[in-house]
């Protein structure tokens, strides 16, 4: 008998720590606007999820993520064009008409001269905002949704529900996309508009959203045990402070809005009350967990990956090092070595990672 190769997975990666990677590599990109890096992050995300990435359908969301990242491009860019102003640069590169506004859009125009160092700007701005989007693919092209459900914590699985429902229906719509071209394609009709794609692929949508109702109600989601009210109301009120004191403290540590010891401050302090209300919202919970996700030495490492280059590149730009920034839109983009060597430690989970093994059967 003919041997044939089988596609088996001896432990797949813990999905938590493929999020914490990305997330970390988002970190990294939104602290420069500099092209080689971005296009270097870019780079490493693309190399990890064609390392690693399995045959689930939600695998094959990486590439529209690329897509969306440049609507992102092109949309920045041509705002940019209809509203930038010739302060913002001096190198016209060609003029639109200008529609006239009333008086009260005084300083605002539509139309006239274009520049080159407002559509450069444009690009760079706009090519920051579609690195970290297609970081957040690479998570969602590497994690299984299912998986990542089982690990949250008790106090969150209502909230995780909802959460991995929303990110499984974003790569399911793709394959439908795809599906249904290809059937169309088999039919002999090769082109189709918008509305022809779309109203099968929302019907496909509506009707796995029933299904899948149906089945969790069967499986008893969204069961819990008795709680007291009092109790069930100070663990809402300690989550949602947690959950404020995190994007409070992320944000300025994100953005340098605040001085760093009272955004570490506010971090560890949301951290500490967002912990505290997850140990205690548990017990509302009375699910078991079957055959839980190890967390390993490979999880570890391509969680430190992750964190070292968000850490690099969080350094850099709270030390000024050069490079990270452009002096002007039309100066020549330098490659600064250490942010270049902290997002080339991103590449990690493409060795650490557990691979796909092929092996022979017959």
């Amino acid at each position: 008998m003919r041997a044939v190769d089988r596609l088996t997975f001896p432990r797949a990666l813990h999905p938590g720590a493929w999020w914490l990677w990305a997330l970390g590599m988002a970190v990294a990109a939104s602290r420069t606007r500099n092209p080689v890096l971005l296009v270097l992050i870019l780079a490493v995300t693309g190399f990890v999820v064609a390392a690693r990435r399995t045959d689930a359908p939600w695998a094959h969301s990486y590439a529209a993520f690329l897509k969306l990242g440049l609507v992102v491009i092109g949309l920045r860019v041509v705002l940019q064009a209809l509203l930038s102003t010739r302060s913002q640069g001096n190198t016209v590169l060609f003029t639109l008409p200008q529609v006239p506004l009333p008086d009260w859009a005084n300083g605002v125009k539509l139309g006239g001269e274009v520049t080159l160092e407002a559509l450069l700007t444009a690009l760079y701005d706009g090519g920051q905002l579609a690195v970290m989007l297609c970081c957040v693919g690479a998570a969602n092209a590497l994690a299984s949704p299912r998986r990542l459900l089982k690990s949250l914590p008790g106090a969150l699985y209502e909230m995780g529900v909802a959460c991995v429902v929303a990110l499984t229906f974003a790569p399911q719509l793709v394959t439908d996309a795809r599906r249904i071209r290809a059937a169309r394609r088999l039919r002999g009709r090769t082109r189709g508009s918008f509305r022809t794609t779309a109203m099968p692929v929302l019907e496909g949508a509506l009707d796995r959203s029933v299904e899948l109702a149906a089945a969790m109600d069967s499986r008893g989601y969204g069961r819990t045990a008795h709680v007291p009210p009092a109790q069930r109301r100070l663990t809402a009120v300690c989550v949602l402070l947690g959950l404020l004191g995190i994007l409070l403290g992320v944000y300025a540590l994100l953005t340098d809005s605040m001085a760093f010891p009272l955004a570490a401050s506010a971090l560890a302090i949301g951290l500490l009350l967002a912990l505290g209300a997850m140990a205690v919202g548990r017990q509302r919970v009375t699910r078991t967990r079957y055959r839980p996700d190890p967390w390993a030495l490979p999880e570890w490492l391509v969680v430190a990956s992750g964190a070292i280059a968000a850490g690099t590149m969080v350094t850099a730009a709270a030390r000024g090092v050069p490079g990270l920034l452009l002096a002007g839109p039309l100066v020549v983009p330098p490659v600064p070595l250490v942010p270049v060597v902290g997002v080339l430690i991103g590449l990690a989970p493409a060795v650490v990672a557990p691979p796909q093994v092929r092996r022979a059967v017959a």
